[in-house]
């Protein structure tokens, strides 16, 4: 069953370190497919480290890894995503005229994808 959080993008100090290296190298790959969650939410919801998790918004629908977030960076009921391909297509198009789209405070439900049956 979906379940409504709200989504926060932005850039990671990872990401930006990354991105020195080159965008399509592990390092910034990794940042932006990997979807932080509030580890009070990873418990209740019975997640795991990499599980996909499928988050859809007004404007998209993506599929995704998760990561718990470290410690208490994260509120239960936010989660957390690197700017990327990801993100963007949960993002609207208009940019109010400031040449971004609007990116804090997206409301996404989440579904767990079932792993595949061995």
């Amino acid at each position: 069953m979906p379940e409504t959080f709200i989504l926060i993008p932005g850039r990671t100090s990872d990401q930006g370190c990354g991105i020195s290296e080159g965008k399509f190298l592990e390092k910034y790959q990794r940042e932006i497919n990997s979807l932080q969650v509030a580890p009070g939410d990873m418990k209740r919801l019975g997640l795991a480290q990499g599980d996909r998790v499928r988050l859809t918004s007004d404007f998209g629908q993506v599929e995704v890894a998760v990561v718990a977030a470290k410690g208490d960076e994260l509120p239960v009921g936010v989660l957390f995503i690197a700017y990327g391909d990801i993100s963007s297509r949960l993002m609207g198009g208009d940019t109010h005229g400031s040449g971004m789209p609007t990116s804090k405070g997206i409301d996404v439900t989440m579904e767990r994808i079932p792993a595949p049956a061995v």
